[in-house]
């Protein structure tokens, strides 16, 4: 045999049996970590007294890593806490009614002791799960290794290796801790239930010891909710806060009823503005379906949108409590709110107004340069269009409108906070048009009352036609007091005037 073949065979060899090599180590690999996920879910769950009430902690697999909170048959609360692949499960497995009645009728021990007193057994209850998931993992790695391969050097090799994955994973979880998501839940559940679950936005947006203070405060909602089993605890009403309720594109959906009446007694809201697409066509048989806005029993703010008709906006203005703005400006519940109508009617194009971006945008610019003339500044304005509502960038701190049919929120450069709502109807029949059902979405706004700046803010969506399903995610506001640039000086503004009415 030549040199040369020689070699070449050698070489094959080496390669081949590197090959195996890294073949054999990563099934290794793979059979531990399957058989430590399989000994921490089997055997890694505690239970821990935490107040008057027995948890279940367990360790599950998360891409993201996160705590959920499900408080059975209530609903669940998710907390975004950390960044591992690794995530927490906290169960509510029973409650002690006595001792629960204890915490809630001493309110010197709930305020005085409680936070401390569920801070530290919440802590040993995850110490526990922590020493018991890494017992049960290494367990069950060194067992799975040894029924598979059979011999203890595989399973040696794999238990270091699950070691060396929980010590990452431990790491990981420690370098990306965040104790303040706790003011900030995703609520999944009855929508009965949220307020209580959630907390009132005075608590949540007090940041000091927000941690301690909020899981305080969860307790005592869960327990309040076990204690009274039949009846809903009544919602501790925050009087220091102004609620507005967000809605948008109702397109003629009776859901939508359902869902801003029920909003508006579980919340206790002020005022509702809608921004707009409250009908499909502006037909006069559809101002019937207006007629629900004067059973609320709060102010119902309104704004046209590109669906809706002047006979649409004549109809809503007749109803009780409607407040219809159109280039106008009013106080609604402590805040001044100014309106404008959307310049476009799609159904029949009756209005001879350009919709490309430049031309919607450069309406909501002159007009926020008037609306910066006005002796008395405004709170908060509404309109149809997302382009047109960029215009007003730095008129007010915040600024709402739909249009779209998707939430989403930006702060813009001028520091003013801009909320796209989504379709509170569903978008109506449109809804039929697509494979998955459009979501019905609204949002429950708190502005300080004394200040009038938004201080934090619920996003509620509800799963579409067809779906059941009820999600409530809250925002805290980081900056409430932020300065607001003025609105930039522009060419001369379209026909028409601002009207002012007077304060109620």
């Amino acid at each position: 045999m030549k040199f040369a073949d020689w070699t070449q065979r050698t070489r094959r060899l080496a390669t081949g049996r590197a090959g195996r090599r890294i073949a054999r180590g990563t099934a290794v690999v793979a059979v531990a970590l399957a058989g430590a996920w399989l000994g921490i879910m089997l055997g890694g769950a505690v239970r821990s007294n935490v107040g008057p009430v027995e948890l279940g902690l367990s360790a599950e697999p998360s891409w993201t890593g996160e705590t959920v909170l499900d408080a059975h048959p209530f609903g669940t609360l998710l907390f975004d806490t950390h960044n591992a692949p690794v995530g927490l499960r906290v169960t509510l497995e029973n409650i002690n009614p006595d001792r629960a009645r204890g915490f809630l009728d001493d309110p010197r021990f709930s305020a005085d002791r409680l936070p401390a007193l569920l801070e530290e057994e919440l802590g040993n209850g995850v110490r526990t799960l922590i020493v018991r998931a890494a017992f049960c993992g290494l367990a069950g790695a060194l067992v799975a290794s040894l029924i598979v391969f059979r011999r203890p050097g595989p399973a040696l090799a794999g238990t270091l290796a699950v070691v060396v994955a929980i010590a990452g994973t431990g790491t990981a979880v420690a370098l990306t801790f965040r104790p303040d998501s706790v003011v900030e839940p995703k609520y999944t559940g009855l929508l009965a239930n949220a307020p209580t679950l959630v907390g009132d936005a005075e608590s949540i947006v007090t940041r000091f010891e927000s941690y301690r203070v909020q899981l305080a405060k969860l307790v005592n909602n869960v327990s309040q909710l076990y204690d009274v089993v039949s009846a809903l605890p009544v919602y501790d009403a925050d009087p220091t806060s102004i609620r507005i309720l967000h809605v948008s594109d109702i397109h003629l959906s009776p859901i939508a009823w359902n869902l801003i009446r029920s909003i508006t007694t579980q919340f206790k809201i002020d005022a509702i503005i809608d921004t707009g697409d409250l009908t499909d066509h502006g037909t006069g048989p559809e101002d019937k379906f207006v007629e629900e806005i004067g059973t609320f029993g709060v102010p119902y703010v309104f704004v046209r949108g590109n669906h809706d008709s002047m006979t649409t906006q004549r109809a809503v203005r007749r109803q009780k409590g409607a407040v219809v703005l159109d280039d106008s400006a009013k106080t609604v519940a402590g805040l001044r709110v100014y309106g404008l109508g959307d310049p476009r009617f799609t159904p029949d194009k009756s209005v001879s107004v350009d919709s490309n971006l430049e031309s919607l945008d450069a309406l909501g610019r002159s007009h926020a340069a008037r609306l910066a003339r006005l002796p008395k500044q405004v709170d908060l304005i509404a309109v149809h269009d997302p382009t047109v509502a960029k215009g007003f960038s730095g008129a007010a701190p915040m600024i709402l409108t739909g249009h779209s049919h998707e939430r989403s929120t930006e702060l813009l450069p001028s520091g003013s906070r801009l909320l796209v709502q989504g379709s509170t109807g569903g978008a109506g029949l449109r809804a039929l048009e697509h494979d998955e059902p459009t979501p019905v979405e609204a949002s429950v706004l708190y502005f300080d009352a004394d200040t009038h700046r938004l201080r934090a803010w619920d996003d509620i969506t509800l799963g579409g036609l067809g779906e059941q399903s009820v999600q409530i995610q809250r925002h805290v506001e980081t900056e409430p007091g932020r300065t607001i640039s003025p609105v930039p000086t522009i060419a001369p503004s379209p026909t028409g005037s601002i009207t002012v009415t007077p304060t109620p």
